[in-house]
């Protein structure tokens, strides 16, 4: 009887190890599961800690995973849609500033629809990336191309990156298409 007790104790120990060690695996495989390149992105900024950067990523989905998203009128859809497309025929003539007025654009958007001002871009960005991980990357670049870092081809790709940002947050469901113009700029490959 003895022999049986310690055996099941045993078990139940095992049991219980083997729930907890998946249970604590399982929030770092939610978390890079919800935050795909950002995690990576953290993990990285955190120099490989992942304990570090996990602990990082739960405080942003505590501070900003309640956020609700405002919807845009139709009107101003059409206003930043437009201004969208200016940027991208900005582009052919001058890059540079097409750029910067990208990064004003999707921070003004994102504001719009109720993230954080645009005027701390980690506080925005930390933000996004919370409800929208899969696109704050591209924003990241154009932002990093706007303080001079790259040339015209790194500023062609970060605007075409960042556009994937502009198209869900223009949209007033997850699943419907933003409306983002009906002609595409020469020379800047759809941006």
């Amino acid at each position: 009887m003895t022999t049986v007790v310690i055996i099941v104790a045993v078990v139940l120990v095992a049991a219980l190890a083997l729930f907890l060690v998946r249970g604590r695996g399982t929030g770092g495989h939610g978390l890079r599961r919800r935050f795909g390149p950002e995690y990576d992105r953290v993990v990285a900024r955190h120099d490989g800690d992942t304990k570090a950067a996990e602990h990082e990523l739960s405080e942003r989905v505590k501070l900003h995973g309640s956020l609700s998203e405002r919807p845009l009128s139709p009107e101003a859809r059409e206003a930043y849609a437009r201004r969208w497309a200016e940027v991208r025929e900005q582009f052919i003539d001058s890059p540079r500033d097409a750029v910067v007025e990208a990064d004003a654009l999707l921070a003004q958007l994102a504001r719009d629809r109720g993230f954080p001002d645009g005027a701390d871009f980690e506080e925005q960005t930390a933000a996004l990336s919370v409800h929208h991980a899969e696109q704050v990357g591209g924003y990241r670049k154009v932002h990093t191309a706007v303080r001079g870092q790259g040339g015209t081809e790194e500023m062609r790709k970060a605007l075409l990156e960042s556009r994937a940002l502009f198209d869900v947050l223009l949209a007033d469901a997850p699943d419907a298409p933003a409306i983002t113009g009906r002609h595409e700029a020469k020379g800047s490959a759809s941006a």
